[in-house]
């Protein structure tokens, strides 16, 4: 918040002096409460560590929206609490109508919130808390995106600090990258701070569309959202040079697979059918029309697969089968151990293989048949907590729609709207496609949507599994 009180001094904003009164407050109330609790014994186990993620969270979203409120930019404080909760989850669905018409320093603060949610409020406190003399283990194994358990080091505060580093200096390459293209600075930076986190806020209207006529903006973009959606810890050793890990992982082959079989696919189409007038894309001669094609395809396939949600078209008025192509897409999800949300793509895998496993136990039923994951096999615990956690997606989608369509939201939209807001991706479908917004949501739907967000965001179990009566029992 005080970064962001700087940002509107630098532009002459008065709102700068209420920023940086909701950052006074803020370390006030946390200063308080770290001294009536500095002589509390500091022992965490796993339960402590999911009710800290949680709580931590909110409190985060809650705090977050002071900026907004004090300055006026959202005198709604359903629409500021779905704004921040939007911006701390890396969701990238907006309230906002005139987004360009904002303060600069809210506009910060808004893309600021993606880039704390995006590694991960808690896993940036993991490498503090030792400071107290409390492990981040239990955090970490709460907070840490998709089933996978790859560290960059044995002691997990390490980890962090190198995923930290990684994440910092991809957001500034890529700044400078865009600024190289065309941008302004303070464009650059908030759209660097927004791709990293693999969230979708823009400093435009039109998002990313904005830049149709600068295509080499889009391609910087659409490749940072590319290593965004991949395990950090690939592109840690990318940074080392082990490119032989990164050709071995099977999940990022997969990923790869799915961003270039589907980009390809959806550029021929649109090629071939997409009417140009609806779909924002240029048709100045072949080669041009090529080169847009496979530019707005594999843009919004990315945008999807990796849940960042930027838009550089209306993906919705291509072609039907393509719309229906992109409403899979939401399934898919990133990579574990990236920035983004979804379902993740080691899950698939997982259960396409223990699919067809299945068929083999039903041929040879003595045999022992393991799943298989980057060469080794599968613990049949992982396999049943995937198993559990698809089960469970589906369901928290299915009740998410169920509950929008209660307040009056047509199928459409309620499906679009629930599946976004938990697969943490930004625009949908219906009322909801990538040329609307939030704005107009009943307030009970704004909360149901931030709900949806902040399970979605942190894996279902950690949230969910507070509502279990055993989970607070002793034992």
């Amino acid at each position: 918040m005080s970064i962001s009180a700087v940002v509107s001094a630098i532009y002459g904003e008065s709102e700068g002096w209420y920023i940086l009164l909701a950052a006074a407050i803020a370390v006030l109330i946390g200063g308080i409460a770290m001294y009536f609790t500095r002589d509390h014994i500091k022992v965490l186990q796993k339960k402590e560590g999911y009710l800290i993620v949680t709580f931590g969270w909110l409190i985060m979203a809650f705090a977050g929206t002071m900026p907004y409120m004090f300055t006026g930019a959202i005198t709604s404080y359903t629409d500021a609490f779905f704004e921040t909760m939007s911006g701390f989850t890396t969701t990238g669905a907006s309230i906002m109508t005139d987004i360009e018409a904002m303060p600069k320093g809210i506009l910060f603060w808004r893309s600021l919130t993606h880039w704390i949610g995006g590694m991960g409020i808690i896993v940036l406190a993991v490498a503090i808390l030792p400071l107290l003399g409390i492990g981040g283990m239990q955090l970490f194994a709460a907070e840490a995106p998709g089933p996978s358990g790859d560290k960059l080091h044995p002691r997990i505060t390490d980890t962090a600090k190198r995923l930290w580093i990684i994440y910092v200096g991809f957001t500034g390459l890529e700044a400078v990258l865009l600024k190289l293209a065309g941008m302004g600075w303070f464009d650059a930076i908030n759209h660097a701070l927004s791709t990293l986190s693999t969230g979708g806020f823009s400093t435009k209207n039109a998002s990313i569309a904005y830049w149709n006529d600068t295509p080499l903006i889009q391609w910087i973009i659409l490749a940072f959202m590319f290593i965004a959606g991949a395990n950090f810890v690939l592109s840690y050793f990318a940074i080392k040079g082990q490119f032989g890990k990164i050709a071995r992982d099977t999940e990022f082959k997969w990923y790869a697979s799915f961003v270039l079989g589907f980009s390809a696919l959806g550029a021929i189409l649109i090629y071939l059918l997409a009417d140009a007038s609806n779909s924002s894309i240029e048709h100045p001669m072949v080669w041009g029309e090529l080169e847009s094609a496979l530019r707005h395809s594999t843009f919004q396939v990315l945008a999807i697969i990796t849940t960042t949600g930027f838009v550089s078209a209306d993906y919705t008025m291509w072609s039907p089968f393509l719309t229906i192509m992109f409403f899979g897409l939401f399934f898919v999800g990133g990579s574990a151990g990236s920035t983004a949300g979804g379902i993740k793509v080691v899950r698939h895998i997982i259960l396409i293989r223990n699919g067809i496993m299945e068929f083999k136990r039903t041929l040879h039923p003595n045999a022992i048949l393991p799943v298989r994951f980057n060469h080794r096999a599968v613990p049949p615990q992982i396999v049943f907590n995937v198993l559990g956690f698809f089960i469970l997606y589906m369901l928290s989608f299915i009740i998410g729609a169920v509950g929008l369509a209660a307040l009056g939201l047509d199928f459409e939209t309620a499906i679009g709207g629930s599946l976004t807001s938990l697969g943490n991706i930004g625009p949908a479908f219906g009322k909801l496609s990538p040329v609307d917004n939030f704005s107009w949501l009943p307030t009970l739907g704004k909360w149901w949507c931030a709900f949806l967000m902040l399970i979605g965001r942190l894996e279902l179990f950690t949230v969910l599994i507070l509502f279990t009566p055993f989970f607070w029992r002793n034992r």
